[in-house]
């Protein structure tokens, strides 16, 4: 095998040996004499002092034998030169806030909440109701983490172990102070509780000194998501320039950032809701957090199908870096929310209230009102389903003398029908295009003026009704307090009967109401097609319904079913039933000599 050599390496035999050897003493002699000169010349080492030699000692002590080791709960590890004292916990601690309304559970790795319990409400099993959706805070982040735009640093806010102004059990009104500080980063949240379901909040993040824009966020949705329709009634929900609105998780983009003036701004569901107030609205910044999570079509089954669910969440921050909000945490009730603003021009909590979360829509002038009504019942019959029935039979009563107009317009309109159908026989052979379609249409109007008819004295009534029913269909689907009231059988008005009692009387009173009405207007045969398939409808659509809503419309059915028993021995209703009997005769006439 060839032999490897360095080019620049001197050659055996060419008598460069001895240089070489010279030249490794002589750098020898130098190398000694610079170490003897600098240990000669170079200065004495001062002793140790006192304060060093303590905490030396104190270092080789175990910590959790030593209360003033660093590490120790409570306080701050040694700082590295030139930067701030560490501020870190020894081991992960609980503070419990509570008041009447609440429990809420801190605890002090992140300075996050694992619980928060509101005492006066009840999940489906009868436990006290935890608002955080503890399978969905599992993967995607606990109520009052922190968000930033910096993975590891949102990572390390949200792990790190927080020295706490308060250990155990608290009493409301109060305040907790959570402090950590690491290399160049510090940080302290401040949480101030008071009698109501609202929680102060204050975040400052700074790194070297300089702010870093840090948001407070409720990230993964609500603790009475059960099943998928509650995860389905799921929105953001929010005020801007006293224009409030919501949109489901379809139009949700997660991780999107807005800066827009909030009032506030909140994930919600049917009953409750996590809304921000921002302290600052000008400088509100906000992120949209948009999740999914498997989730059993039905929560009694949790282990039967499943499907992936939106879970809305969202961060609140302020464009100057220093987070100021206020986050309202609690039941969607009308009085409660009526007691909370948001900050007004003035910077005080004089803006508007927060009422609009409560989805009444576009109708909420009308629901508004609606709800208070029912509510005023309430208060003297002492039960929400006794109430629904009163306040429907209320409406209903109130309605018939537009039902009874609906009925005069088409009696007036059955006693014309013979000259109505001399005026088309007598245009029969007019085209749509032709002028004199206009003097039809003419004599069609004198006839109705003559006779007092309104063309669309039939049309009037629905559309007074019709608000009035959407409305009153928004309160019942709303409103908190049918959650888990009781009437009769019936043991949650918020959810379907059980044993579909109401859609099956919903069914037969529509069938023999459509069966007795006298409608002379109508062909006999669709008149009969229509008595079957919209009861059908409506009544297999209410089949799984809340159970307040089906009660409301079978009152309203049996209501009626009574009333037209009474209008049919009436003076019009005879006139009706007899005209509708000489039309079916025609009808069937007409049949036969087809046939022939």
């Amino acid at each position: 095998m060839a032999e490897l050599r360095n080019p620049n390496a001197p050659q055996q035999g060419s008598g460069g040996g001895g240089g070489d050897m010279r030249s490794m003493l002589a750098f020898t002699v130098l190398a000694l004499i610079a170490l003897i000169a600098f240990q000669y010349l170079k200065p004495p080492t001062p002793s140790t002092p006192p304060s060093q030699q303590q905490s030396s000692q104190s270092a080789q002590v175990p910590a959790a034998m030593n209360p003033a080791a660093p590490g120790a709960a409570g306080q701050s590890s040694p700082a590295a030169p030139g930067a701030a004292p560490a501020i870190v916990a020894a081991a992960e601690t609980q503070t419990i806030v509570e008041n009447e309304l609440y429990r809420v559970t801190f605890t002090n790795r992140g300075a996050q909440v694992k619980s928060w319990i509101l005492k006066k409400y009840k999940d489906s099993h009868g436990r006290p109701l935890d608002l955080i959706n503890q399978r969905a805070a599992a993967d995607f982040g606990y109520p009052l983490s922190l968000y930033t735009y910096e993975p590891a640093l949102t990572t390390e806010l949200n792990q790190a172990l927080y020295q706490s102004s308060a250990t155990g059990i608290v009493t409301a009104p109060a305040g907790i102070i959570f402090k950590y500080a690491k290399g160049p980063l510090t940080v302290t949240k401040t949480f101030t509780f008071n009698e109501s379901y609202v929680v102060d909040t204050e975040v400052n993040v700074t790194r070297a000194g300089s702010p870093v824009r840090t948001l407070v966020q409720w990230p993964s949705g609500l603790g009475d998501q059960e099943e998928v329709a509650q995860y389905a009634a799921g929105k953001f929900a929010w005020s801007i320039d006293g224009k409030h609105d919501s949109v489901g998780p379809n139009k949700v983009n997660g991780g999107a950032t807005l800066e827009q003036p909030y009032q506030y701004a909140g994930a919600i569901d049917l009953y409750f809701a996590a809304a921000f107030l921002p302290a600052v609205p000008s400088r509100a910044t906000l992120v949209t957090l948009h999740n999914t999570i498997d989730v059993p079509k039905d929560a009694a089954n949790p282990t039967g199908e499943k499907f992936k669910s939106a879970v809305l969440g969202l961060a609140v921050g302020d464009t100057s870096g220093d987070t100021h909000t206020r986050l309202f945490a609690g039941p969607l009730q009308f009085d409660v929310l009526a007691s909370i603003h948001a900050t007004g021009p003035d910077g005080k909590t004089t803006g508007e209230d927060l009422k609009p979360l409560i989805q009444f829509g576009w109708l909420k002038v009308i629901a508004e009102p609606l709800f208070l009504l029912l509510r005023f019942v309430y208060h003297y019959v002492g039960n929400w389903g006794w109430a629904i029935v009163l306040v429907t039979l209320f409406f209903n009563f109130l309605m018939l003398p537009t039902r009874l107009m609906m009925m005069k317009s088409s009696l007036k309109m059955q006693r014309v029908q013979p000259k109505l159908e001399a005026i088309k026989r007598k245009y029969a052979n007019v085209k749509a295009t032709d002028p004199r379609r206009n003097d039809m249409n003419a004599e069609t109007m004198k006839l109705y003026k003559d006779e007092g008819i309104n063309m669309y004295g039939g049309c009037l009534p629905l559309l007074v009704q019709m608000p009035l029913f959407f409305a009153y269909y928004r309160v019942l689907a709303n409103v908190i307090e049918l959650r888990q009231a009781t009437w009769g059988w019936l043991p949650n008005l918020a959810i379907a009967d059980p044993w579909h009692i109401l859609p099956v009387i919903i069914i037969a009173s529509m069938f023999l109401v459509q069966f007795i009405t006298p409608s002379p207007g109508m062909d006999p045969a669709q008149r009969r097609m229509m008595a079957f398939m919209m009861p059908a409808i409506f009544g297999f659509s209410m089949w799984n319904f809340a159970s307040g809503l089906a009660l409301y419309w079978a009152t309203g059915n049996l209501l009626n079913l009574g009333l037209q028993l009474g209008i049919n021995q009436s003076k019009m209703g005879l006139e009706l039933k007899a005209l509708a009997a000489k039309r079916a005769a025609k009808s069937a006439n007409k049949t036969i000599q087809g046939r022939r």
